[in-house]
């Protein structure tokens, strides 16, 4: 796995996928944090591509999850995903999955 812990296969997989989804490419801003956790992907989009990124009941989020845990477990790393939302969006808070 790469050194530099900023860099990673996810970190480029979530900036790509993202890009192509959101009206607003330029103001995606991506960052890649390691610690005993694991490994976390920060995302920012533009309040405006807040809900695209969120999908209808929150699906596009969680398939971006779901790609994210298939290419940490490639790398025997456990990735998780958070979304920043933006200063003055309106976004429902995330309900938490049931069993």
């Amino acid at each position: 796995m790469n050194t530099n812990e900023n860099e990673g296969p996810d970190k480029d997989f979530i900036e790509q996928v993202v890009k192509l989804i959101v009206e607003n490419p330029d103001q995606v801003n991506v960052t890649r944090a390691v610690d005993e956790m694991g490994v976390l992907i920060t995302l920012q989009v533009s309040k405006d591509d807040m809900g695209k990124i969120i999908g209808k009941n929150g699906q596009t989020a969680k398939s971006l999850r779901i790609l994210l845990r298939v290419i940490g477990s490639k790398n025997n790393a456990r990735v998780n995903l958070r979304i920043i939302e933006p200063e003055g969006s309106e976004v429902a808070p995330e309900k938490p999955e049931e069993a």
